[in-house]
């Protein structure tokens, strides 16, 4: 049985060491921060990406999901991560398309998916939630089932909510801003 604890220990201080980034920044949404949190440093490193694969398979199977992916980018490393380790290997991975193909079978979501299908949406950083709740749309569109959202970060800027709307399903986070950045300057609670 793997230690989760000792899985998100690993993820939260390779996230600290390699993905959080100081400085001015925009962000996807078109808002300006003072940090940045690139996941995909963590999650392209063996100890991240094993890290998030453990504790993202976890998830997949208390919400009972048959499948994990979501955006194209955000979602593809750590859809793969999921797949990866033991405990997901029951597991096969997707991901949505920002734009579909003119060619080829045109579709929306690629892998193998069929509708039906219990589906965790994974996403890598979680702003504003608004490329995860389209991913989400297109996702229903084709007849799949979401099951639950994960976020490996999620800078608590109400995304979380956003996607939970968009999903109708549970939302969660394997770490926050909060447990990265503790001293952030843009912290609600700090004085």
């Amino acid at each position: 049985m793997t230690d989760l604890a000792a899985a998100k220990s690993t993820l939260l201080a390779v996230l600290r060491e390699h993905s959080l980034v100081l400085g001015e920044v925009t962000l996807a949404s078109g808002a300006i921060a003072q940090y940045y949190v690139d996941a995909r440093r963590t999650l392209m490193r063996p100890d991240g990406f094993h890290a998030a694969g453990e504790l993202i398979a976890a998830s997949a199977a208390e919400l009972g999901a048959q499948a994990v992916g979501g955006p194209a980018t955000a979602a593809i490393p750590p859809a793969c991560a999921a797949i990866a380790v033991p405990a997901g290997s029951d597991l096969v991975a997707y991901f949505v398309r920002g734009e579909r193909k003119e060619h080829g079978l045109q579709r929306w979501v690629e892998g193998p998916v069929e509708p039906g299908m219990k589906c965790l949406v994974v996403e890598d950083t979680v702003t504003t939630g608004g490329s995860t709740a389209t991913a989400i749309g297109r996702i229903l569109e084709q007849g799949l089932e979401v099951v639950g959202v994960v976020a490996v970060v999620d800078r608590l800027a109400g995304g979380g909510e956003k996607i939970e709307a968009a999903a109708q399903a549970p939302y969660r986070a394997l770490v926050t801003i909060d447990e990265i950045y503790p001293d952030r300057p843009d912290r609600p609670d700090r004085s």
